[in-house]
């Protein structure tokens, strides 16, 4: 029977960068990180890393047992859960994990309205420019622009949303009429770093002007949007985004309009827990009252009753 203790050591050894940051959110000394993984070794009668200069890697045995321990962990955060009475009480802490634009101009104010509602729940947002990871724990729900194809998850559509060609009213004025799509290669844009972006769905520009040189690039469609409003380039941004600014305008708007779909998702564990319920519904309802803004058919954003 494989010790629990020792397999919560081994997945926070996989999930860190190496074992002096293990044994840091473990609070033990490194070097015991280091001897409770040759014993578990031993205990489970495989080499779970391969160890060099670099840290310490998973073995092909590794990787299967990562799948069983998360499992574990998974069950036993459940039980907690359950045995403890939190399951049905609306007070505790959830983590939202979203994307970054989507997270900080939309979602963050109707959390604070949320949070008004349930002022026994605290919400912890993390507005990122990558996935949030479920399985490791780094939030109890999380918005995508990916819809997981595998895993313990509960997946919902929540919606979906248009982004188009964007450029301030000053390089308008400064630069070359555009007229067609064509036009656009004498342009300058805003964009991605290419070997950096998280996500194939972010990779709509070189569909829009393949040949447009891009003068700035970001991992942030936060700095690329507020790149745009200075007036150096175009970008391609989420409406509900560029709306923001009273600087910015759509280019060819009925020619170039990206759609791409958020998913709302969580684990089969966390979801039907009550605090989780309750968000993971709000957010929903929010969203589907704002259909016409994340579609880029009104700038004004709605919100739910007042608490």
């Amino acid at each position: 029977m494989l010790d629990w203790d020792n397999l919560r050591v081994f997945l926070e050894l996989t999930r860190s960068q190496g074992l002096v940051d293990a044994a840091k959110k473990l609070g033990i000394d490194h070097s015991t990180v280091s001897r409770r993984m040759k014993r578990f070794e031993e205990q489970v009668g495989s080499q779970l890393f391969d160890r060099n200069n670099h840290g310490y890697k998973l073995t092909a045995e590794g990787y299967r047992l990562v799948q069983y321990a998360e499992q574990v962990e998974s069950t036993l955060y459940a039980a907690t859960e359950e045995l403890g009475g939190h399951n049905s009480k609306l007070s505790g802490q959830v983590r939202l994990g979203a994307t970054e634009g989507f997270g900080t101009y939309v979602l963050a104010p109707h959390i604070a309205h949320f949070c008004a509602r349930n002022p026994h729940i605290t919400v912890d947002m993390l507005p990122m420019p990558r996935f949030v990871n479920l399985s490791k724990h780094e939030a109890d729900i999380s918005v995508s622009i990916e819809r997981p194809l595998s895993g313990n998850y509960v997946v919902t559509k929540l919606s979906d949303y248009v982004l188009k060609l964007y450029a301030s009213r000053e390089y308008l004025a400064q630069h070359p009429t555009i007229h067609t799509v064509s036009d656009l290669a004498q342009h300058n844009f805003i964009g991605y770093i290419d070997d950096l972006v998280f996500s194939e769905e972010l990779r709509y520009k070189d569909t829009v002007a393949p040949d447009a040189f891009r003068a700035f690039r970001s991992t942030s469609v936060v700095a690329q949007y507020t790149a745009a409003c200075a007036g150096r380039a175009l970008a391609i941004l989420p409406c509900f985004l560029a709306q923001q600014s009273e600087q910015l305008v759509p280019v060819l708007s009925d020619e170039i309009a990206i759609t791409r779909t958020f998913w709302l998702v969580a684990s089969s564990e966390q979801r039907h827990v009550a605090r989780v319920s309750a968000l993971w519904s709000y957010l929903r309802e929010c969203v589907e009252l704002n259909r016409d803004f994340l579609m880029g058919q009104s700038r004004q954003m709605r919100w739910l009753d007042s608490p």
